[in-house]
């Protein structure tokens, strides 16, 4: 059973940056899509980024420019780190960051992890 721990996030000033982490890990990790989602106040959930497992990477439109994601693979592939990592951050990216993960043949993000806060001050 695949499992999502987040790390990072906390208070940043508008125009800062912050990196966050998932340690991702299970049997099956390497056939999963890993993924940061966030949710603000009021809003619905979203995508952020995606990375599978060749590395290629998706980034919404809404961070473009503003943020990159990676993925660690560990040496015995069963322990996958994805980093997501923002600049220029603004007020409007405050929000619950979370990662999840998906099957590559399947649409739906079936494991998330139990969220990260993100504040960044204006």
């Amino acid at each position: 059973q695949l499992q999502l721990i987040e790390s990072g996030g906390g208070l940043a000033q508008a125009g800062g940056s912050t990196r966050l982490s998932c340690s991702a890990s299970g049997r099956r990790v390497s056939a999963y899509v890993l993924a940061w989602h966030r949710q603000a106040p009021g809003k619905e959930r979203e995508l952020v980024a995606a990375i599978d497992t060749s590395l290629r990477s998706y980034i919404a439109d809404s961070m473009k420019g503003r943020a990159t994601i990676s993925r660690d693979i560990s040496s015995d592939a069963v322990r996958h780190t994805v980093y997501l990592q923002m600049y220029s951050l603004k007020p409007e990216d405050t929000a619950v960051y979370y990662c999840a993960a998906k099957p590559r043949s399947s649409d739906t993000y079936d494991t998330w992890g139990p969220g990260t806060q993100v504040t960044v001050s204006s």
